[in-house]
């Protein structure tokens, strides 16, 4: 399936707003940045993701030096951010559900585009994985904070599987709006039920903690 349809590319442009505003979001709650900070940490957000999967595709340049709309986006969503984060905050879930939203489009987005460029399943998997992953790690070493795919919740496993479905259907023939939103749902899905149920990926167990025998 081509990246390059008008779909995907309105999918991408999305996922660059909402990254851009979670990241920025996630900036604000930090309290000890200006207003250069917090759109710098929205666009790396927004941004590092897809240039990390250019990267690694050989796909040169990245999109979002060749796109002014990536770079718009991005900064709008920092902006935006940083006028009425005050405002957002107040909404509880926001900065985890746009933080889904990113997640899952360029999941599938990036597994899309390596699939495209000929790369194998497995290798799509992980470029996609990497691609949805990639801005919110850069942007929680930025803010001094243990990147959260390596901590919280379900962060990767939902990008893996959401990059996964969208390869599975890629492989049967299914393509279009249905192929690319349901593969995105079912990572966005996943996502929202481990932020709301506090639930982890396996974490290895310590003396004393009560989990082992401490003897």
């Amino acid at each position: 399936m081509s990246t390059a349809t008008p779909l995907l590319l309105v999918l991408d442009l999305v996922g660059i707003f909402a990254f851009a505003l979670n990241g920025a979001l996630v900036a604000v709650r930090a309290e000890r940045l200006d207003v250069f900070g917090i759109v710098t940490v929205g666009m790396f957000t927004a941004l590092g993701g897809g240039v990390i999967r250019d990267v690694l595709l050989d796909a040169l340049p990245p999109a979002t030096f060749v796109d002014w709309r990536y770079l718009a986006l991005a900064a709008g969503g920092g902006l935006i951010a940083f006028a009425v984060g005050h405002l957002l905050e107040r909404l509880g879930p926001t900065i985890n559900v746009l933080d889904a939203i990113g997640l899952s489009v360029f999941a599938v987005l990036g597994a899309y585009k390596a699939l495209d460029l000929g790369f194998g399943v497995l290798q799509a998997i992980i470029v996609g994985t990497i691609t949805a992953v990639g801005g919110g790690t850069i942007r929680d070493v930025i803010i001094g904070r243990v990147p959260a795919v390596l901590r919280s919740e379900l962060y990767a496993i939902p990008a893996m599987i959401g990059a996964s479905c969208a390869i599975a259907l890629n492989a049967l023939g299914i393509y279009g709006l249905p192929a690319t939103l349901g593969a995105a749902a079912v990572c966005f899905v996943i996502r929202m039920v481990g932020v709301r149920f506090d639930l982890n990926a396996p974490r290895p167990r310590r003396a004393g903690d009560g989990t082992v025998d401490d003897r």
